[in-house]
């Protein structure tokens, strides 16, 4: 057998495989697509299209907000001009994946036919059954968002949460006292979304820290007002460009009166002083949560850049090995440094890897890093995927491509002798089902039945359009 017909024998047996999808950014109860730009202007394509020329590099309009009909479409109508450039990206292959198998559309998206396709997919924006079905038919059987998109919980029996309110080691554009801002914000509030990425703008907090006993209080109010029994982790960034060390109370307290002038010195500290005192208190509860974090994308104007520094790894391995009882999970954004972080995650019991971030969701990377860890680590310290998606449709592109990536990773251990078809198939099951469960605390939903003709995702059935949905 060829490599190539094994590698298609082995998609059509992972179609039938079970997967978690352990980290999205879905909405209960509005699980699709809103409409065209939800699909065209997905965040990874506005860079596509902005590297292309098109003017606009900023995302549209974040949750809890929506983007208007007017702003969505203004946008769409800025992008066309340059959507032909960006044709030969993956972004662009997910795209129009999502729009042949999911849609009936193998048109070219143009200036005469994109209202026809907005209404297409505006019909359905409200329509449960057929994002149920679009899940149904990855054999996802559950997924992980964000605690603060629960809405009113009409998706609770797909959706898993967990919690990303605070980022103490996230850096953004331009700014010092991120983390002061961060525990600021969050500080005798409730739960909510997190800052968004590269506003610019800074609403002012409710309460200010000013002194070393109110960063301590401020810590103490988060890690109590975690909802622990209604999520499965905190989810964070780690910025490279942080120095963590061990901070002392006497520098903390002398960085404090500096803010007005801080620069890079007061971040490492600010950061580095919050961030331990955290975990601190968050592995007290180690038993019932998993810390989660981003590693490998810092901020640019709009977007990111992938890169990481090698000092980051030794400090990152410092941390984990400083808190034992405390389980640590990486979403990684640097191809390169994958490698490095096996070599971890095999000497700290407490660390494993999960799926492919940004800059990473592309199919040659994600072959890269598949390979490295079926290679390097057991089954139950790696978690094959998660789509990171804002709607079902992407959810679908982002699964059909790691699907075929991983098959093609396997073909090549099978013809080399180095698993057989049974454990190949056996393998990929763990790393898409069993590890979510054992490493996160996923609780998979039962398979799906016969799927009917109202939930089959490809369907050509169309609505009338008095019912659809308001922008």
């Amino acid at each position: 057998m060829t490599l190539l017909s094994l590698t298609r024998d082995l998609e059509s047996g992972l179609a039938e495989v079970p997967v978690i999808d352990i980290h999205t950014h879905l909405v209960g109860g509005r699980l699709g697509a809103r409409g065209l730009h939800d699909l065209l202007l997905y965040h990874m394509v506005i860079s596509d299209l902005y590297a292309a020329g098109c003017p606009t590099g900023a995302r549209l309009t974040q949750y809890p907000g929506w983007p208007s009909r007017g702003e969505a479409h203004a946008r769409i109508e800025e992008a066309l001009p340059f959507l032909h450039l960006s044709r030969n990206t993956s972004s662009y292959w997910g795209l129009r994946r999502i729009l042949r198998d999911l849609y009936n559309w193998d048109e070219p998206v143009t200036q005469d036919n994109w209202h026809r396709l907005d209404d297409l997919v505006r019909e359905r924006a409200e329509d449960r059954a057929w994002h149920h079905g679009v899940l149904d038919r990855l054999q996802i059987r559950r997924t992980g968002t964000e605690l603060a998109r629960r809405e009113q919980g009409s998706d609770d029996d797909r959706l898993q949460y967990a919690l990303e309110w605070g980022f103490f080691t996230r850096c953004q554009w331009g700014e010092f006292d991120t983390a002061l801002y961060e525990l600021e914000r969050c500080w005798g509030r409730t739960p909510e979304s997190p800052s968004p990425i590269g506003t610019g703008a800074r609403p002012i907090p409710p309460r200010s820290i000013r002194t070393l006993s109110d960063v301590q209080a401020a810590i103490q109010h988060y890690v109590n007002a975690i909802p622990y029994r209604r999520i499965l982790a905190t989810a964070t960034h780690i910025s490279t460009d942080i120095e963590f060390r061990n901070v002392t109370d006497d520098e903390m307290s002398a960085a404090l009166t500096r803010r007005s002038i801080a620069g890079a010195g007061e971040r490492d500290v600010y950061a580095s002083y919050i961030h331990e005192l955290f975990l601190g208190e968050l592995e007290k509860r180690g038993d019932q949560i998993v810390f989660q974090f981003s590693l490998g994308a810092e901020p640019l104007p709009f977007e990111t850049g992938s890169r990481l520094n090698q000092r980051s790894l030794s400090e990152l391995a410092g941390m984990i090995r400083r808190h034992p009882n405390l389980r640590f999970q990486c979403f990684l954004a640097s191809r390169h440094t994958n490698q490095s972080l096996c070599t971890l995650a095999r000497a700290l019991p407490n660390f494993s890897l999960a799926g492919c971030w940004w800059h990473n969701v592309f199919p040659d990377v994600i072959r890269q890093i598949l390979a490295e860890r079926l290679d390097m680590l057991p089954v139950n310290k790696q978690i094959a995927f998660f789509s990171d998606s804002y709607c079902v449709e992407w959810v679908y592109a982002k699964a059909v491509i790691l699907r075929e990536q991983l098959a093609a990773v396997l073909a090549e251990r099978i013809l080399l002798g180095q698993y057989t078809r049974t454990e190949a198939l056996s393998i990929a099951r763990s790393i898409l089902f069993e590890s979510p469960q054992s490493l996160v605390g996923f609780t998979p939903r039962p398979a799906p039945g016969r799927l009917s003709t109202a939930a089959v995702p490809n369907s050509t059935r169309r609505r009338p359009s008095s019912t659809r949905p308001a922008p």
